[in-house]
């Protein structure tokens, strides 16, 4: 068995274990990520829901997507640190910060999206393959 991924906010108060893989992992540079952050970008792992075990109480913060979607972001009530963020229109995914995790060196981002509203002082990895939004 695959060692699973580990992490949660800073307080400790949330926490997540999934088994399996990353389905995607990517550095997003929309406004919505930039803002979220605090930085020049969000940096993520994408895996399949049914590995996921989360416990704690997460505050929930919805928004509306450039697609129109439904995001929802969900940060400790005692920290304040944000962990996740799950889809409306994608349900079977489960979206983590790759800062939350307790070995973040496992965070292997494959992507860049939304590339075209990257910050020119928060140049990233230039032989990532970049999005000028979010890929299909």
């Amino acid at each position: 068995m695959d060692k699973p991924y580990t992490g949660g906010c800073a307080c400790g108060a949330i926490r997540y274990s999934i088994s399996g893989e990353p389905l995607f992992s990517n550095h997003c540079q929309c406004r919505d990520c930039q803002r979220e952050s605090g930085s020049g970008h969000g940096s993520y792992a994408t895996f399949a829901r049914a590995g996921v075990t989360l416990t704690g109480d997460a505050k929930h913060w919805d928004m509306v997507a450039d697609s129109g979607n439904v995001k929802t972001r969900g940060f400790c009530t005692q920290c304040g640190v944000p962990v996740y963020m799950t889809f409306a229109a994608q349900p079977a995914v489960f979206t983590i910060r790759a800062a939350s995790l307790d070995e973040p060196a496992r965070y292997r981002p494959q992507a860049v999206t939304f590339a075209a509203r990257g910050q020119e002082w928060d140049p990233l990895d230039a032989g990532l393959m970049k999005f000028e939004g979010m890929p299909g």
